[in-house]
């Protein structure tokens, strides 16, 4: 039998989660700031460092390089708990619709203005839209392992390597959209653009 945790110890990790989420958004925060007032490319590490008043080597152990700080994706384990604790007669296009709108639908309204700045930031420098390319392959993967999970197929499966793809297809012409139209609501585009997937695929 493992020995028991001491009393507290989850607090602690809790405490240390957030703390560690608090520096990750006050170092975003600060380079936001200045990708806006100097560009992307001439805003260095260093001068985010200093001014969010930690050393370099500190915020690579947050964000090993500097895209990192703006392609860092938090929401996909929110969503990846959302989806497995959906219920099981739900079907799969359901389920995913119900996870996005749950996850995002916690994000605050600074939160969601933060979304729309990097998603604005991602498409106007061209090493940051390749680096957009390596994580959409990647949350592919990551949706294909959870579909498969769920539907008893492997992740490999034709058809759930369809959806998935086509998921995050819809996802991009969702972002295009709302990084240039202010009006555009991303949950509502979102949740509208996977749900015309349901007729198309049998999932």
């Amino acid at each position: 039998m493992p020995p028991a945790q001491p009393p507290g110890d989850a607090t602690g990790t809790g405490l240390r989660q957030r703390k560690r989420a608090k520096v990750r958004k006050e170092i975003q925060d600060n380079a936001l700031r200045l990708f806006r007032e100097h560009g992307y490319e001439a805003t260095t590490v260093q001068q985010v460092a200093e001014a969010a008043v930690i050393s370099e080597s500190t915020l690579y152990r947050y964000f090993p390089t500097k895209a990192d700080i703006v392609m860092s994706d938090d929401l996909d384990p929110m969503f990846v708990e959302v989806f497995r604790a959906q219920p099981a007669e739900l079907g799969a296009v359901p389920a995913i619709r119900t996870s996005l709108t749950t996850v995002l639908g916690t994000l605050s309204e600074e939160d969601t203005a933060r979304q729309r700045e990097l998603l604005a930031l991602i498409l106007s420098v061209p090493d940051l839209r390749a680096s957009m390319l390596d994580q959409l392959a990647g949350g592919i993967q990551l949706l294909a392992d959870e579909l498969g999970l769920r539907t008893g197929r492997p992740a490999d499966d034709p058809a759930v390597r369809a959806l998935a793809g086509a998921i995050i297809g819809a996802a991009i012409a969702v972002m295009f959209t709302v990084a240039t139209d202010p009006a555009a609501d991303l949950i509502t585009m979102l949740d509208e653009a996977i749900g015309a997937l349901s007729d198309a695929l049998n999932l």
